[in-house]
C-alpha cells in the first residue's frame, strides 16, 4: 500500500498509473508594463506547451502590473466553472511594479507553499542564487488551481516542465492536483 495515496495497487515508485488521460480547461495570463500580445513569448510557450500535453487552452489574456486588474481577470476565471486551472506569467520579481503575489494571495482559499519552494530548487540549477528574488506562488480558489511564474519564457519552461505539467496529469502518482480541480462545489459541478 502507498503511504501517500492509501492504494492498495499503487507502487510509489510508478510515476504515471494505467488509466485515461483527462484533459482540463487551462487559462493563462501574462502581466507587462511592456510586452502585447504579439510579443509574448511566455503566454504563448505556456498555451502551446498545455494544448500539446492534451489540455485545452480556455482563454488567454494579456494585463499591465496592476493589483486590480490582475485580481479582475483571475477572479473572473476562478468563478467559471469551465475553467480548472490558471497559468500566470509576470509580476513575481522585486521591482516596484511586481505586484502578482500581492494580487492573487487575497484570492487563495489555500496557498500551494511548496510550490514556490520547488521552483526556486529547481531554478537554482539555471540560474544560480539569482533564484531568490523569484517570488513564484500557487494556490486553490474555488477548486481552481492558479500557479504564478516569472516573466521570462526560461522560467516559464522550468516551472511547466519540472512541477506543473506533471501536477495536472491525473495519471501522475502518488498524486497531482486533478482530484481537488473536479470535486462538486457551488460553481464547479
Amino acid at each position: 500500500m502507498c503511504n501517500l495515496c492509501n492504494d492498495p495497487n499503487h507502487k510509489p515508485d510508478t510515476p504515471k498509473a494505467d488509466k485515461p488521460f483527462i484533459p482540463l480547461n487551462i487559462a493563462v495570463l501574462t502581466v507587462s508594463d511592456t510586452r502585447t500580445l504579439d510579443e509574448d513569448s511566455s503566454g504563448k510557450f505556456l498555451a502551446d506547451s498545455l494544448t500539446d500535453a492534451g489540455h485545452t487552452l480556455i482563454d488567454r489574456k494579456l494585463t499591465t502590473d496592476d493589483i486590480y486588474q490582475i485580481r479582475a481577470v483571475i477572479s473572473a476565471w476562478i468563478a467559471d466553472a469551465r475553467v480548472h486551472a490558471i497559468i500566470t506569467t509576470g509580476g513575481t520579481g522585486f521591482y516596484h511594479r511586481d505586484n502578482m503575489p500581492e494580487a492573487v494571495g487575497v484570492l487563495f482559499d489555500k496557498e500551494v507553499q511548496g510550490f514556490g519552494e520547488m521552483f526556486r530548487a529547481i531554478s537554482k540549477d539555471e540560474i544560480g542564487m539569482s533564484t531568490l528574488q523569484s517570488r513564484a506562488v500557487a494556490g486553490m480558489a474555488n477548486n481552481t488551481v492558479i500557479f504564478c511564474l516569472p516573466g521570462s519564457t526560461g522560467a516559464c519552461r522550468t516551472g511547466w516542465q519540472g512541477i506543473i505539467k506533471d501536477q495536472l496529469d491525473n495519471r501522475t502518482r502518488p498524486c497531482n492536483f486533478v482530484p481537488h480541480l473536479m470535486r462538486e462545489n457551488p460553481s464547479h459541478g
